[in-house]
């Protein structure tokens, strides 16, 4: 009986777990971390702030707790190197298209035409570490990444690389004449209360940390995991930081916050949305922000429903990030994966947590299906393609039954490049959703596009009767006040064609000022850029 009872006991425990708890919790009971720290914030509001397992099993069990010290690894790259290149770039002391040897002139032997980007995106070709001695100490250590040369054209591929990050520390270290990590002290973990975050931390601290790998019969602690860091001394580019779950909060909140947290501006707004959207080379798969992960073969830690336009990062002792400005919320999840040895792959455990937590957060529907290649495409051969579900914004529309038209008198702007997918016009298919569809508005070349003159007059469309009023008539160029009377909102659906000397863009900027001065909302329905996709 005491059996049975043990046994509903534990089942009602399951059962009352959060999910997201008992994916943790399986990722301990199959040894595959010791324990976990995990704090997830959507909206202001902690959904998941908690303490899971060890913090270490060796030499002593120690119980983790939610203010255990992380080594953070390789979030160092963007927590630390990237916001302080941030700062430079805001200072006008850097640019981004820049080659290296600007600023490391022996980088090379001068001769290299990587650049600042380049680093920062991996995309320089350089190989992802070099070996390094115990003894070498940081001038050694700096000396083999500036006499790297890249294994692939800088540009061609994306090659993930510790490199990148000791040059752009060295770089804000001779730029600032001081160590990254006081300059990033000074300017972007004090302002924000980031008390628990630091490069080489104190004795003090000790107690706090979670053990790395076992190394000469100990655990590495307090002292960075990553072989050249700590051979370099501790302060680099690519590793180096601890952290705490907390700190890295007040962090994500600021990057949520376009760059101010509290009253505290760190960034100015442009220069965070500018390193965290697409910087790679439009031909390649890979989406990477300036050191910051989109959508690539590390950012398993997205999950499978926060979309395209969030970012991240992972670190090889367990650590990650993940920011979704959608839905505002983010994901911290530390887990000391390399106690007491390395070799165990916590890519699902990240996956499952982040789906699990934008479940949580009630991420919007719309943005999941914009699904990420590198997650999409998995379990198939690659290609160049960025999205496994590309639509225009006339099919996603059609998909959405056309919601936000239903009600109004709807006037379209288009022509015979305004069509769904499946072939039919975008007009008919609002038609035959039941849209009221009031009047039509033909660009240069008319409705059909065959009218190759200077002169195209008003006329009715021959399938729906529906009134066709010509904004390539005479010298008039926009729709009128009278032309506007019958509509509540207006629809632009029409493909560019990627030369300047057609006037489809003109049309589309008459319309949005004409459509403002008599109040009437205009929707964009986007299509494919001819010349870059």
């Amino acid at each position: 009986m005491k059996r049975v009872l043990a046994a509903f006991a534990a089942a009602a425990t399951m059962a009352a777990q959060a999910p997201i708890d008992a994916v943790i919790q399986e990722a301990i009971e199959k040894k595959e971390i010791p324990g976990a720290v995990l704090l997830v914030r959507s909206n202001g509001k902690t959904l998941h702030s908690r303490a899971y397992g060890q913090r270490a099993l060796v030499p002593t069990a120690e119980r983790m707790t939610e203010d255990t010290v992380f080594d953070a690894a390789s979030l160092t790259k963007v927590v630390a190197t990237t916001s302080a290149v941030m700062k430079l770039f805001e200072a006008g002391r850097i640019r981004l298209n820049d080659k290296v040897t600007e600023y490391l002139p022996e980088f090379q032997g001068g001769t290299s035409d990587i650049t600042i980007r380049q680093l920062l995106t991996h995309f320089s070709g350089l190989r992802p570490f070099f070996e390094l001695e115990p003894e070498a100490g940081y001038a050694a250590g700096l000396k083999k990444a500036l006499t790297e040369k890249p294994t692939a054209e800088p540009g061609a591929r994306f090659l993930y690389s510790d490199i990148n990050f000791i040059l752009l520390g060295e770089i804000v270290q001779r730029l600032t004449k001081q160590t990254l990590a006081a300059y990033v002290e000074r300017e972007v973990f004090a302002p924000l209360g980031m008390k628990d975050t630091r490069f080489r931390p104190p004795a003090a601290w000790r107690a706090r940390i979670a053990p790395t790998e076992v190394v000469n019969g100990q655990p590495v602690r307090g002292v960075v995991h990553d072989e050249r860091s700590r051979y370099m001394g501790g302060i680099t580019g690519h590793a180096g930081l601890f952290t705490t779950a907390a700190d890295l909060g007040r962090f994500a909140e600021m990057m949520l916050g376009l760059g101010s947290r509290e009253g505290v501006r760190v960034f100015q707004s442009a220069t965070v949305q500018k390193f965290t959207t697409p910087q790679t080379p439009p031909d390649q798969p890979v989406l990477r922000g300036l050191g910051w992960d989109i959508d690539s073969p590390y950012s398993s830690n997205r999950g499978e429903l926060f979309a395209l336009g969030s970012y991240g990062h992972t670190g090889f002792t367990g650590t990650s990030l993940w920011i979704d400005p959608s839905s505002q919320t983010y994901v911290i999840l530390l887990a000391n994966s390399v106690h007491p040895k390395r070799g165990i792959s916590i890519v699902s455990l990240r996956g499952k947590a982040a789906t699990v937590a934008a479940l949580d957060a009630g991420v919007r529907t719309q943005n999941v299906l914009i699904t990420g290649y590198n997650e999409a495409m998995a379990g198939v051969r690659r290609t160049v393609s960025r999205n496994a579900s590309t639509q225009t914004g006339a099919d996603v529309l059609a998909q959405r039954k056309f919601e936000p038209l239903n009600g109004k008198r709807v006037g379209v702007i288009t022509n015979h490049t305004g069509l769904l997918r499946d072939g039919r016009r975008t007009i008919d298919a609002m038609r035959a959703a039941g849209v009221n569809v009031t009047a039509l508005f033909s660009p240069e070349h008319g409705i059909a596009g065959l009218d190759d003159k200077e002169d195209i007059g008003h006329g009715r469309d021959p399938s729906t009767g529906l009134p066709v009023f010509s904004l390539y008539e005479g010298k008039n160029r926009r729709p009128s006040e009278d032309m506007l009377r019958n509509a509540d909102l207006l629809v632009f659906d029409i493909q560019d064609i990627g030369t300047r000397f057609y006037t489809y863009v003109c049309t589309m900027k008459n319309t949005m000022e004409e459509a403002a001065k008599a109040g009437l909302p205009l929707i964009v329905l986007d299509r494919p850029n001819p010349l870059t996709g």
